[in-house]
C-alpha cells in the first residue's frame, strides 16, 4: 500500500503566550466597538461578532495584530516549506487577516477560501463545550457510492477531522480544503483569528 495525494494540517505553538492575551482583550474591544461588524455578523446568522466584512487593517490598527503577523510569517513559511511549494523565489503574503468571538452555541458552516494559497487560525479562547475545527475530505463529493468508514478507520482514511486545540495554537491548511466550526455546547466566547495568504 502507498498513500497518494496527502493532505498536509500545520499544528504548532504560536510561540507567544503573552501575545495571546493581548489578542484577546483586542478582539474583546473589537467586539464591543465595530459596529459595522456586529451588523454584519446579524444580518448573515453569525452568532456573535466578526470583522470579516468590516474591518481590513488590523495589523495598522493595533500592534497586537501586527506583532500576531510577524510570527504567523514564520509558520506559514514553514508550512509552505512542507507542503513543496515552488514560490520562485516570492514569499506568500498575509492577504486577509479577521477576527472572529463566537457566542457559546455558534458555529460556522462548511467552506473554502477561494483565491489564497494557505489558510489559518490562531485560537485565543476555546471555553469548555466549544468546538475545534473540522476538517472534511476533499474526495468526499466524488465517492457516490462509496460506504461509510469504520468507526475505528486511521485519521487519514476518515471522511472529517476534527482538530481541538489549545489556546495559543495555530492551525494552517491549503486554502480549498472545506473546514467548519460545528455548533458547540458551552457559555463563554471562543475566539480566534484567521487569515489567509496568497502567492
Amino acid at each position: 500500500m502507498r498513500t497518494l495525494f496527502s493532505t498536509l494540517l500545520y499544528q504548532q505553538k504560536l510561540g507567544d503566550d503573552a501575545l495571546i492575551e493581548e489578542l484577546e482583550a483586542s478582539c474583546l474591544q473589537l467586539a464591543q466597538d465595530d459596529r459595522a461588524g456586529r451588523s454584519w455578523a446579524k444580518e448573515h446568522g453569525y452568532q456573535g461578532y466578526t470583522s470579516y466584512a468590516s474591518l481590513d487593517d488590523l495589523p495598522i490598527r493595533d500592534p497586537a495584530f501586527a506583532d500576531l503577523k510577524r510570527l504567523l510569517d514564520k509558520h506559514v513559511a514553514k508550512f509552505a516549506e512542507a507542503c513543496g511549494f515552488d514560490l520562485g523565489g516570492r514569499k506568500l503574503k498575509l492577504d486577509s487577516l479577521w477576527v472572529n468571538v463566537l457566542n457559546g452555541g455558534g458555529g460556522h458552516s462548511g467552506h473554502v477560501h477561494p483565491h489564497s494559497v494557505v489558510s489559518g487560525t490562531v485560537y485565543v479562547a476555546l471555553p469548555s463545550g466549544a468546538r475545534g475545527l473540522r476538517l472534511e475530505d476533499p474526495r468526499l463529493a466524488m465517492m457516490m457510492a462509496a460506504p461509510p468508514r469504520r468507526a475505528d478507520v486511521a485519521e487519514a482514511l476518515r471522511s472529517f477531522v476534527e482538530v481541538v486545540p489549545e489556546p495559543g495554537t495555530v492551525l494552517l491548511w491549503e486554502s480549498w480544503l472545506r473546514h467548519e466550526v460545528p455548533p458547540g455546547s458551552g457559555k463563554g466566547k471562543r475566539i480566534s483569528v484567521s487569515f489567509n495568504y496568497r502567492w
